[in-house]
């Protein structure tokens, strides 16, 4: 069952400003360490960024609180799969609201598909409660 689903565009050479105003400042506040990791590594940069900051944005209005009620930059986290795939890994705020909204017996598992197509950057998040037993990709 469907429980959210986000959707954000962004503006690449709005990222590219921002990494260039403000460099460390910016990304230690918005993003992960992991992320950060990878985003610096990128040759595209400000792209690798811009899509993560989109996923954000994305899951935390699936989530139905956007930037608020708890919910921070830091506590969502893209994240790749073994084999690359993307996902989501929420922790404090906004996993205590996914937890919120999860039924009875059932785990979450998050979904998002991420482009670029510069100067945009854009993300999707589907947010599902799987019954517990099911396979699939825990990701809370």
């Amino acid at each position: 069952m469907i429980i959210g689903i986000g959707s954000d565009l962004c503006d690449i050479d709005r990222i590219a400003r921002s990494l260039e105003r403000f460099g460390e400042r910016f990304t230690q506040r918005i993003f992960t360490p992991g992320e950060r990791a990878r985003g610096d590594r990128r040759a595209a940069r400000a792209a690798s960024y811009a899509k993560r900051f989109a996923a954000k944005e994305a899951c935390a209005k699936a989530l139905g609180t956007g930037m608020s009620k708890g919910v921070f930059w830091r506590d969502m986290e893209v994240v790749n799969l073994p084999g690359g795939k993307p996902t989501m890994r929420l922790t404090g705020g906004a996993a205590r609201r996914l937890a919120a909204l999860l039924p009875p017996n059932h785990e979450a598992v998050v979904h998002i598909s991420l482009t670029d197509d510069p100067p945009l950057a854009q993300a999707f998040v589907v947010i599902e409660a799987r019954p517990l037993g099911e396979s699939g990709i825990r990701t809370v």
